[in-house]
């Protein structure tokens, strides 16, 4: 991989691994840590969508970074989310991430509150300056209700440490324009996109399959870097079972930690309200989607 980044290239967004009683699982991370060094990652997301960052006290959310700081070891970058629709609680965040040992920050939009996109680079530059570290914007407005515009990420760009986007808009023509015009990294942030992403320009991809495909993912970008298209289209292609068993029967989050169950990586696939565990139906088409994969 020749493309440097400091967030590395090939990440997932981790799940917060629970216990029975929807507590968290420091166990349960340390393993899940373990197992996505060791099936090609290069970094970690914690407290992100799919690490159930909603239903996480500020003090879990921190716990959870610490615990993933201390297992990484040194071994791979650790991003953390500290995103918020509260410009000070996304600061006080990022200086508490900082202190437990965060490499990068992930900032997602603000959300619900509907900001200006003046109200959001303020937002953005406010928790820019409050750290050292360098900031990974998402852009995901079909969750935030609120887009990044090809003019904002063009003048957030020009802040030394916002230096990356983590692309959910899909908005192939957008994207271009602002990877021509800056030198933001770009990450894929749906899976279904990840192989267009990469033929785009993009640096590698922050995943939710990669729970269980990281592997794939590793060998897609590196295929991609030496410019195999073909082989890259192959493992795309063979990975489209397996994304869609766990991105379509209902969210990323309840089902990548029942597929990391399969996989016997954690315990339990416990969920916090109001996500609930996969019914039966849903656990079978997982298992056959992994299966199809090559996964299971």
């Amino acid at each position: 991989m020749t493309t440097t980044s400091p967030f590395g290239r090939v990440l997932t967004a981790m799940v917060s691994p629970m216990k029975a009683d929807r507590s968290l699982d420091p166990d349960g991370a340390r393993r899940l840590v373990d197992h996505l060094l060791d099936t090609g990652h290069d970094g970690i997301v914690v407290n992100g969508t799919t690490g159930e960052s909603a239903t996480l006290s500020d003090d879990e959310s921190i716990e959870m970074v610490r615990l993933v700081v201390e297992a990484v070891d040194g071994r791979a970058a650790v991003v953390a989310g500290v995103g918020s629709n509260a410009t000070a609680h996304s600061v006080e965040m990022a200086a508490r991430a900082v202190d437990a040992g965060a490499t990068g920050l992930l900032l997602v939009s603000p959300y619900y509150n509907k900001p200006t996109q003046a109200g959001l680079v303020a937002h953005c530059h406010a928790v820019a300056d409050s750290t050292d570290l360098p900031v990974m914007l998402y852009d995901i407005p079909g969750r935030t209700g609120i887009p990044f515009t090809t003019e904002t990420l063009v003048e957030l760009a020009a802040h030394d440490r916002i230096v990356a986007v983590k692309d959910a808009k899909g908005d192939a023509a957008a994207t271009t324009k602002v990877m021509t015009e800056t030198d933001l990294l770009y990450f894929s942030g749906d899976d279904a996109t990840t192989l267009p992403w990469l033929a785009l320009g993009a640096v590698g991809t922050v995943s939710v399959v990669g729970h269980v495909a990281g592997r794939e993912y590793a060998a897609m970008v590196a295929a991609v870097d030496r410019g195999d298209l073909a082989a890259a289209r192959d493992i795309h292609r063979r990975l489209v079972p397996a994304v869609e068993a766990i991105m379509t029967p209902s969210q990323g989050a309840i089902m990548a930690k029942a597929a990391l169950v399969e996989l016997g990586v954690i315990d339990h696939a416990t969920v916090r309200l109001p996500l609930v565990e996969s019914p039966p139906e849903h656990l079978d088409i997982l298992r056959a989607g992994l299966k199809e994969s090559g996964l299971l």
